[in-house]
């Protein structure tokens, strides 16, 4: 069988208005190799996304972040081993990438970061319609941001330098669902993410 391929999008204009940036996990026990669960090439993705957030603070687009956030005893340490328990070093976004004063934090216990948190309301308020998400780990927690915002109505744009994964299937796989599922934007750079002005209704 055929690998399917990625439909790669050079530029996406997104109105500044109705845009928000979504960062995913991009916490220390992921990305820093002392890490509980690094994900190696989530190092490299730090550049383009430092580089994007910077264009959409100047742009005005709202930026938001997700971090896992787990009791000593959480569930999901039957599969994975412990991680990102709340209020560790661990937990903590990288310095490289860490969120301004006034920008919003989603603390999630699941994959999902709409499930059981504020952020769909959050997003109401904004008036978002269009959701960069960049982060880790593609398949697993990026993937499901991008997954149940479709399913919310938004559209997923989603940077391929600005997402990480353990593996390169794993990382495929997200794009091509991305891609085929959730009528997602599967953009071939971050500097492709283009901030249209706009004003606010």
């Amino acid at each position: 069988m055929d690998v399917p391929q990625i439909r790669w999008t050079d530029g996406v204009k997104l109105p500044a208005a109705r845009t928000a940036l979504l960062v995913v996990d991009m916490q220390n026990d992921f990305v820093d190799p002392r890490g509980a669960l690094p994900v190696p090439a989530a190092a490299g993705t730090v550049g383009p996304i430092a580089a994007l957030l910077a264009r959409a603070r100047e742009a005005g687009v709202p930026v938001l972040y997700t971090q896992d956030w787990h009791l000593p005893d959480d569930p999901e340490f039957r599969i994975w081993p412990p991680h990102c328990v709340a209020g560790t070093w661990g937990a903590e976004v990288v310095d490289a990438l860490a969120p301004q004063p006034g920008e919003t934090r989603i603390r999630k216990t699941t994959y999902d970061p709409f499930f059981r948190t504020p952020l769909e309301p959050v997003l109401d308020e904004l008036g978002v319609e269009e959701l960069v998400i960049v982060g880790t780990v593609a398949n697993i927690c990026v993937l499901h941001a991008a997954a149940s915002a479709a399913l919310r109505g938004l559209r997923p744009v989603v940077p391929r330098d600005g997402v990480s994964a353990l593996t390169k299937f794993d990382l495929h796989l997200a794009f091509h669902q991305v891609a085929s599922l959730y009528r997602g934007v599967p953009l071939a750079g971050a500097d492709g993410a283009r901030f249209v002005p706009q004003a606010r209704a």
